[in-house]
């Protein structure tokens, strides 16, 4: 089987993950080893202020930044790029394969448009690897979400597993994965993860997120806030439906959020996360909820959801898998597809017409 390194630059922003597998994109003969590099400081600082830049910046084609973009992502893109070449030299072990996710910048599915930066071309040619990359935009172009992505991996790493089972990733957005009897799959955003959370943490003590949960465990839920921001009318859709890390900007805006203390706030957005995630619909109940992600390690997340939910709610870590490698494993299973030609999303987990593949192989000179 080939050996292949995933890397992912998530939307909470703060760094990249990598993980090596052994895999054909169907089975996974061997796990590797995994690590993260986190972004400095700055770098985060900017590709925060790029996500509100994005609609303006945005071109047709939504290709990598070229000469005559705004500097600010031109550098950008060259400073993140730099930082997935030192995650895979770190990882110290030879790949026949790179799959590259790239940082989302934009993705406004409903006008057909997803934007993933990253410079596959100079990540190939410092590697000397091949690289695949654009994971997304051939299911967006057909008239998918092109999100998630992770379903046909969950699904792999579940195989033996009681169903019906959730896998929950909570990272700037947080999303599920339902499996069913027979391997039925669902998948969608339920709503938000850390991202409105580390922005109002930030924003009111400097930090870049809540470590531990403190802050929200010092503060208290308002009601009628919580109630005016699950009336977006996102929660009404059916799956599967996919998010903007930023998309609930107007709902936080007209919420009366920004009246309340920063641990009162901090207290709201976390039930906020959890009670979307709650109201999540399926074919049939989990009998397991698996939890991926950053959000797994805030405790006021995990205690709101296991108030919650009526399953188990577990960290991955308790069916033997890499919480914090998962979705740099996925994209390493991806790359494999893709190479393999094999589909990398359904009708069930994207929306998209019929089995779709996707994903742009850059190969060195």
């Amino acid at each position: 089987m080939p050996r292949v390194i995933g890397l992912m630059s998530g939307t909470s922003l703060d760094g990249v993950d990598a993980a090596w597998l052994d895999t054909d994109g169907v089975t996974v003969a061997a796990f590797g080893p995994t690590l993260t590099v986190p972004y400095d400081k700055g770098l985060r600082s900017d590709l925060r202020a790029i996500l509100d830049l994005a609609p303006t910046l945005a071109r047709d084609d939504f290709a990598p930044a070229v000469a005559g973009d705004d500097p600010r992502l031109l550098s950008a893109v060259e400073r993140l790029t730099d930082y997935h070449v030192q995650a895979v030299e770190a990882l110290g072990c030879p790949a026949e394969l790179v799959g590259f996710h790239g940082q989302t910048i934009l993705h406004q599915p409903q006008h057909r448009r997803t934007w993933q930066i990253g410079d596959a071309a100079v990540l190939a040619r410092r590697l000397g690897v091949a690289v695949v990359h654009d994971f997304r935009s051939a299911d967006v172009a057909a008239g998918g979400h092109g999100a998630p992505l992770v379903p046909v991996y969950h699904a792999a790493l579940a195989v033996n597993l009681a169903k019906p089972l959730a896998v929950l990733n909570i990272g700037g957005v947080a999303n599920v994965t339902w499996i069913g009897e027979g391997g039925a799959l669902l998948a969608f955003d339920t709503g938000p993860g850390n991202g409105p959370l580390d922005d109002w943490v930030s924003r009111h003590t400097g930090l870049a997120f809540d470590r531990d949960g403190a802050l929200a465990r010092s503060g208290h839920v308002d009601i009628d806030v919580l109630a005016r921001l699950l009336s977006d009318p996102y929660f009404a859709l059916p799956g599967p439906k996919s998010l903007d890390r930023l998309d609930f900007g107007k709902t936080l805006d007209e919420s009366g959020l920004s009246g309340l203390s920063a641990a009162d706030g901090a207290a709201t957005l976390a039930r906020f996360t959890v009670a979307s995630i709650a109201a999540a619909k399926f074919p049939n109940p989990p009998r397991r909820w698996l939890v991926c992600g950053g959000g797994r390690l805030n405790p006021s997340l995990m205690d709101g959801l296991r108030q919650s939910l009526e399953a188990p709610v577990e960290p991955v870590e308790a069916a033997g898998w890499n919480g914090d490698a998962l979705e740099a494993q996925c994209f390493a299973f991806l790359a494999a597809r893709v190479v393999s030609g094999l589909p990398l999303s359904y009708p069930s987990t994207t929306g998209v017409p019929a089995p779709m593949r996707g994903g742009r192989i850059t190969r060195i000179d």
